[in-house]
């Protein structure tokens, strides 16, 4: 062991970048495979979609819980298309909104998946 001070003991296998056993088997079990958990979180998020207006139905988008916009539909006849300010400023307004929305999802279910991980009895540590 290494002393800094009386107050600080730095292991060896932390000053080679090395984990303990203890410690990553704990992390480990704790957290499980991360990334195959982010992949099926993608995969889910992808299966939730939100809707958004704007202009009483002059524009809908529709995204996924991923954030990904999947469709933009125009009312034509709900517009003024002499006032391409006003349509653009329309489409900005239904994408934030479908953004927005997809967040909030997004949030929720990352929530969920936090809580999963969490071993019994701290699910609540999060807010889940």
């Amino acid at each position: 062991m290494t002393f800094l001070n009386p107050k600080t003991v730095i292991s060896p296998n932390l000053i080679n970048n090395h984990y303990s056993p203890i410690t990553t088997t704990m992390f480990g079990d704790l957290f499980g495979n991360v990334e195959q958990q982010q992949a099926e979180m993608r995969k889910k998020l992808a299966e939730i979609s939100v809707t958004a207006e704007a202009g009483g139905g002059a524009v809908t988008v529709t995204a996924n819980a991923n954030r990904e916009i999947l469709d933009v539909k125009i009312d034509k006849s709900k517009l003024d298309w002499e006032d391409l300010d006003e349509v653009q400023d329309l489409i900005v307004a239904a994408v934030n909104n479908a953004l927005e929305k997809a967040m909030v999802k997004e949030q929720a279910e990352a929530q969920k998946l936090i809580s999963q991980m969490m071993p019994p009895g701290m699910s609540g540590l999060f807010g889940g």
